[in-house]
């Protein structure tokens, strides 16, 4: 019922665009000579004009239907302060226009036309405009409605916190850093200070690891928020989601360092470009790995261990053992000890990007 009565509304429209097209253009030609055949004239074109109306009706309706579905979600996804924002823009981008038209609709013959593009396009600019400064107006609505609470005498909500209000400099989460999970007993264990900040965007990247068709990236992306769960659950006070976004920036590295910039921050991450890329713009960086390899204990050449040598070395004769924390022992002539347990000597400690290897040979 409801599409027929807009179908109805559609073929009216159209057929009063008919009239007011053919009374304007040939209204006066045929008073001048077919004065009989005028009205005949005007009914003939309402009706070709509903006619053709009835027809676009049914894609017209559909094509509204879709464009209002868009719109609402779009408005819907927006925060409260960018519609408010777009909202002060667009507004008063048509009192502009306004005043503007005014004064261009004197002209004559395209006076009225070159209003109606005036309002259309400053009204489009000035929605632009509040689009683009929604952070400015949304601190300023914030401070008046803050303010507004202190004279009333009511507790104003809690502040987000800038990057002047950091004692302690922020640490910025990357997703390999999050996946990794070593973070959480970092934290848990107290070395690492300040707030820990978690970018929409890394969340982003993180959830779509987790939906990935690849086993075991979808296995990681899940470990990885689980990791981020159990810390905002352990760390309540010190996890900050931010929501800022930098969407000029197409990578995800770039809008890191580029909010470890405005925010003042440490970039806590355990890949190695990004740690390099951050150290050329001159920001700080905790790489996790680099932590992880100071902590190992120190090894001496002639120092004695035992070790169970589990595979097969890449040079002929050598075999491969590990500590406990995970550091690589080359063993020489030790293809032979492959599932036993050996008392090697250390003969030399070398230090890599990857971290230390030790190389050692059989003892007596």
């Amino acid at each position: 019922m409801m599409k027929k009565a807009v179908y109805g509304l559609i073929c009216l429209l159209f057929a009063v665009i008919g009239l007011l097209l053919v009374s304007s253009l040939l209204g006066p030609w045929l008073l001048g000579k077919y004065a009989a055949y005028y009205w005949p004239v005007l009914v003939a074109a309402a009706l070709l004009m509903a006619v053709f109306g009835l027809l676009l009706a049914p894609k017209m309706v559909r094509w509204l239907e879709k464009t209002t579905e868009k719109l609402v979600g779009v408005v819907t996804a927006m925060k409260t302060t960018d519609i408010i924002s777009c909202v002060i823009g667009l507004i008063a981008g048509l009192i502009i226009a306004s005043l503007i038209g005014s004064a261009v609709a004197r002209i004559s013959v395209i006076g009225t036309y070159l209003a109606i593009i005036c309002l259309v396009l400053i009204g489009y600019i000035g929605l632009l405009v509040g689009y683009r400064k929604r952070e400015e107006i949304g601190q300023l609505l914030s401070r008046s409605w803050q303010s507004g609470d202190k004279e009333k005498g009511e507790a104003a909500p809690p502040k987000k916190k800038e990057k002047k209000q950091w004692k302690i400099p922020p640490k910025i989460l990357d997703t390999s850093v999050i996946i990794d999970g070593r973070i959480a007993d970092i934290c848990q264990t107290g070395f690492l200070e300040g707030d820990l900040i978690v970018a929409n965007f890394v969340l982003e990247e993180l959830r779509h690891i987790a939906d990935s068709s690849d086993s075991l990236k979808r296995n990681r992306g899940r470990g990885g928020l689980d990791t981020l769960n159990w810390m905002r659950n352990a760390f309540a006070n010190r996890i900050v989601i931010w929501d800022k976004d930098y969407p000029d920036i197409a990578e995800v590295d770039s809008k890191l360092l580029k909010l470890a910039q405005d925010l003042r921050g440490v970039v806590v991450t355990n890949d190695f470009n990004l740690n390099k890329v951050a150290q050329l713009q001159g920001m700080k960086v905790l790489n996790i790995n680099e932590l992880s390899n100071a902590v190992k204990p120190v090894m001496l050449p002639g120092e004695e261990m035992q070790v169970t040598v589990i595979k097969e070395g890449k040079e002929p004769g050598q075999g491969v053992a590990y500590l406990d924390n995970g550091t690589m022992i080359v063993v020489e002539n030790g293809r032979r000890y492959v599932g036993k347990n050996v008392d090697v000597v250390v003969t030399s400690v070398l230090q890599t990007a990857a971290g230390r290897m030790v190389f050692a040979k059989t003892a007596g």
